[in-house]
C-alpha cells in the first residue's frame, strides 16, 4: 500500500495535478505545490485562523483538511480573491480602518469576514465578532476588524 496519492486540485483557477504523501495538508500543499504563500502556517493545530482559504465555496482551516480530501475541489486562497476583485471593497475597509498591521493574520481574517459578508451577515458588532472569533489577531485588538466589515456591510457596495 502507498503512501502517497495522485491528486488534482485547482486553486485560483489553475488545476494543478501532483503525487503527494497521503498526509500532507491542504495549506503546505497550496504553499509547496502551487507556489502560493499568502495562506499562512501559523498554530499548526487549525486554531488560530491563518490558514483560512475556501474550498469549494466554503471557508476552512487548511492545515486540518488533508490535500486528498480536496483532490477534485476548487480551492481559493488570498491570492485568488485578490485576482478576481471579491474582496476588493473589505482589502480598502482594512486600509482605512488599518485592521491590518503585521499581516499574518490577515488571509485569514479576510475570508472567515468574506464569508459572514457574502453569507448575508448583518453589520451588527457582535455578530462580526462571533463569526471571527475563530481568526486571532495580536495586533489589532479587533475593533478595526470589526469596524472595517461593519463599513462593507453597510455601505451595501459588495466585498
Amino acid at each position: 500500500m502507498s503512501d502517497r496519492h495522485d491528486v488534482t486540485i485547482t486553486i485560483n483557477g489553475e488545476t494543478i495535478s501532483a503525487r503527494i504523501p497521503a498526509r500532507l495538508n491542504l495549506v503546505d500543499f497550496i504553499r509547496t505545490e502551487a507556489g502560493l504563500t499568502g495562506s499562512h502556517v501559523g498554530c499548526e493545530h487549525g486554531v488560530c485562523g491563518a490558514c483560512t482559504i475556501e474550498v469549494d465555496g466554503t471557508a476552512v482551516r487548511g492545515f486540518l483538511m488533508l490535500a486528498v480530501q480536496a483532490d477534485g475541489a476548487q480551492v481559493t486562497t488570498i491570492e485568488g480573491l485578490a485576482d478576481t476583485g471579491r474582496a476588493e471593497r473589505l482589502k480598502t475597509a482594512f486600509q482605512t480602518h488599518n485592521a491590518l498591521q503585521c499581516g499574518y493574520c490577515t488571509p485569514g481574517m479576510v475570508a472567515s469576514a468574506l464569508e459572514y459578508i457574502e453569507g448575508g451577515g448583518t453589520a451588527d458588532r457582535t455578530a462580526i465578532r462571533e463569526h471571527i472569533s475563530g481568526n486571532y489577531c495580536r495586533c489589532t485588538g479587533y475593533q478595526a476588524i470589526v469596524d472595517a466589515v461593519a463599513e462593507v456591510i453597510e455601505t451595501g457596495e459588495g466585498a
